[in-house]
């Protein structure tokens, strides 16, 4: 099937999910994009293809290029120990912890929202509100003095606070803030114009707020349900296009080198059958074989699937201010555009 010959099934299955967000696929030069839902329910100003949404979790790969970015320039390797190049005091962390296991989930170290242990990422505000945690500094409460919960390299588990203490690597190598290195040395160099780190009680011209529905019908804001500003473990603003903008500025080596992206994209931590991880970013394989490098978010109000397809090039996103939604539409478009081969 001619990729994009079947638009208006696309738009049915926006339509049939409900779907509040944007989004934009594009293969060569034939592009797909749509937006649906609302940016500001109350009102009523409607989602465009180029509305800036968070991705949550899903800018932990900036995060990854960040650091990768400093080996290429040697002020440090994937190898070196946590202990060697950041200044922080923790007591009861591994003497031995390396940038390889905080990139690849498998440092040990505790972490500030533990996915198997919390269902609500809500509960964090009440004995730290979120309007504090203006700087990565501002985390390390939450995690800097508590025990290991395994041996360094000893297993995945998918770690936050592990991506906030990359940033802080950052910020130390590099005497500037977080955001504005991701912002001058990744969005910059893609072209990602509309991309950035915004405050929630700040937030620029056409950003969807996120929301959140309610169990009897009512639905509220994420504005406390998150940190006011994102850092290294989550929270950029990006909009679709910018985001297709980054994969082809990824692929053509103009955030990194052919040997630091090679890096970036192996996987190195089988996470589970046809499932692996590599540097801030997930790969699904067939066959030994990967079909699908991508990224994903979900916070109070976000939802966020973007993705890579090495066999016919085709870069997707899908950013939504809805709690769910971006996988079900994600999946269902790789069926009907055929982007994974079975």
């Amino acid at each position: 099937m001619e990729l994009f010959s079947q638009e208006n099934v696309l738009d049915q299955i926006i339509r049939d999910h409900g779907f509040s967000g944007s989004i934009f696929v594009k293969k060569g030069e034939k592009e797909y994009n749509q937006a649906s839902g609302y940016a500001n329910r109350v009102e009523e100003r409607l989602n465009k293809v180029n509305t800036r949404f968070g991705i949550a979790s899903g800018s932990k790969l900036f995060t990854a290029i960040g650091i990768a970015q400093l080996v290429e320039k040697e002020r440090l390797s994937f190898e070196t120990k946590l202990s060697d190049c950041l200044n922080v005091a923790f007591p009861h962390f591994h003497e031995n912890i390396t940038i390889h296991q905080l990139l690849t989930h498998t440092s040990g170290i505790p972490d500030y929202f533990d996915e198997d242990v919390m269902e609500d990422f809500e509960d964090l505000w009440k004995k730290t509100p979120m309007y504090l945690l203006k700087s990565l500094q501002h985390f390390l409460p939450l995690f800097q003095y508590d025990e290991m919960v395994a041996r360094p390299g000893e297993a995945f588990h998918y770690n936050n606070a592990g991506y906030i203490v990359l940033g802080l690597i950052i910020e130390q190598q590099t005497g500037m803030s977080f955001q504005r290195y991701i912002e001058e040395n990744i969005f910059k160099p893609a072209g990602m114009n509309d991309s950035g780190y915004f405050s929630l009680d700040r937030l620029p011209q056409n950003t969807a707020l996120g929301y959140m529905d309610e169990d009897d019908g009512s639905w509220r804001t994420n504005t406390y349900a998150i940190p006011i500003v994102g850092g290294s473990d989550g929270g950029a603003y990006v909009t679709a296009p910018d985001m297709v903008k980054f994969w082809e500025a990824l692929n053509d080596f103009r955030l990194l080198s052919k040997r630091s992206l090679g890096r970036l994209l192996t996987p190195h931590v089988d996470v589970k059958e046809g499932v692996s991880y590599g540097y801030g970013m997930w790969m699904n394989t067939r066959n030994k074989r990967i079909v699908k490098y991508h990224v994903m978010g979900y916070d109070p109000g976000v939802s966020f699937h973007s993705a890579y397809y090495p066999d016919n090039g085709c870069k997707l996103a899908i950013p939504s201010n809805h709690s769910d939604g971006a996988y079900r539409v994600m999946k269902e478009m790789e069926e009907v555009l055929h982007l994974i081969d079975t």
